[in-house]
């Protein structure tokens, strides 16, 4: 297991080991993180910081929440960090399939004030700079891999009705970050900041490996295999159902691509190998698997599943995506299939049901992803569908 941090820009260089596990509170690591060798933060600042909802899609208990903490940064320096941490979520939400999800986060700012400016910087080698939640470059002895205190930042960001990620920005032009462990770090001031955080947050949230030639041996992720493309259809493992596909962003066709360490990737490039490309299509796959793991794709009808009396208009509430992709919505009244009202059939309006006194109807609502972007048909029948039932009342 590694943690990432890239080295070089464009080109992305191993710098040692790392968890690529999940978020903060709110939701359970995939694996078990060994914590970082970190430096710890001052304990006598107190974790208490201004905490400012800048992006609500909906309900929190069903999003995942993004919460952006900065590290180094003074009282005057606040409104720097206001504009790197959007410049960071920005970026993110730039790039696929961020883009057309970004419906399912909300993000949270947390305005920690750091009483010095800056953090312990690569020249520093290990010295500690009292800052909140104790940012340092160095990490684990290498020069561009940059930790956080991840109790400190924990106590920083609080709790919440969902899941959530942290991602701590440090006031440092330096470049450098890393990701796959409870806190996801960038520098928030390098002019990389924006492509660092789409590479680093596909370890985090895909639970993606590095694809880059120097990246230990280690195929336990879903975009690296020691297999073949022979091998793994014969097998029917890895992203055995992609290969062929034309990769969307030009990166060309999906096979099984050596890298100089011996294991295969899916495509020729890929953000998890270069920074400032896209996420190939098994890993596209791998994290929008892993948004459905923690959110439904609705929210919660109105009025709730059950028995309900009169005629109301019966509201499924699917979760909206971004541009041409929706969420398809299909309507059966005693298993019969019917057109709603609504543009985007979303809801129905149940007065215009004949039904006959003492006589009762089930109206069913079912909620899909259908995506071309996820090809695990098993997957997409357990995690990206949702029926829900109502028993109206002549």
């Amino acid at each position: 297991m590694l943690v990432s941090a890239a080295a070089l820009p464009g080109a992305l260089e191993l710098v040692g080991p790392s968890p690529f596990g999940v978020i903060g509170p709110g939701a359970a690591a995939d694996r078990a993180v060994p914590p970082h060798a970190a430096l710890q933060a001052d304990q006598r600042i107190p974790a208490a910081a201004p905490t400012v909802d800048i992006r609500r899609t909906g309900d929190p208990a069903n999003r995942i929440t993004l919460v952006l903490l900065g590290d180094g940064y003074t009282a005057g320096e606040q409104e720097l960090f206001r504009q790197q941490a959007d410049k960071a979520w920005h970026a993110l939400m730039d790039i696929e399939p961020f883009r057309t999800y970004q419906g399912f986060f909300n993000i949270r700012r947390v305005e920690v004030v750091s009483p010095v400016s800056g953090i312990a910087e690569s020249e520093s080698r290990g010295r500690k700079t009292a800052t909140p939640l104790g940012m340092h470059f160095w990490c684990e002895g290498t020069a561009r891999l940059l930790c956080a205190d991840e109790a400190a930042t924990a106590r920083y960001a609080g709790g919440g009705a969902g899941p959530q990620y942290l991602i701590a920005l440090a006031n440092s032009t330096e470049y450098g970050g890393a990701g796959g462990t409870g806190v996801t770090t960038l520098a928030g001031g390098s002019p990389d900041a924006g492509r660092i955080i789409q590479h680093e947050i596909g370890h985090t949230v895909g639970d993606l490996g590095d694809e880059y030639d120097s990246a230990p041996e280690d195929a336990d992720y879903p975009n690296l295999a020691t297999l073949n493309a022979d091998d793994m259809r014969r097998k029917q493992t890895k992203w055995w159902r992609w290969l062929g596909a034309e990769s969307p962003d030009g990166a060309g066709v999906v096979g099984a691509y050596r890298s100089a360490n011996g294991l295969y990737r899916p495509t020729p490039d890929s953000v998890m190998r270069t920074l400032g490309s896209a996420y190939n299509l098994p890993s596209r796959e791998a994290i929008i698997e892993e948004l459905y793991r923690r959110v439904r794709p609705t929210d919660a009808p109105v009025p709730a599943p059950g028995e309900v009396s009169g005629r109301p208009r019966l509201d499924v509430r699917p979760l909206p995506l971004t541009g041409p992709r929706q969420l398809k919505v299909e309507w059966k009244v005693n298993g019969v299939p019917v057109t709603p009202q609504s543009p985007d059939g979303s809801w129905l309006d149940t007065a215009p049901l004949e039904l006959a006194p003492g006589r009762t109807a089930t109206v069913t609502a079912t909620v899909k992803d259908t995506t071309d972007w996820v090809r695990d048909e098993a997957f997409r029948e357990r995690h990206m569908t949702r029926s829900v039932s109502w028993t109206l009342t002549g």
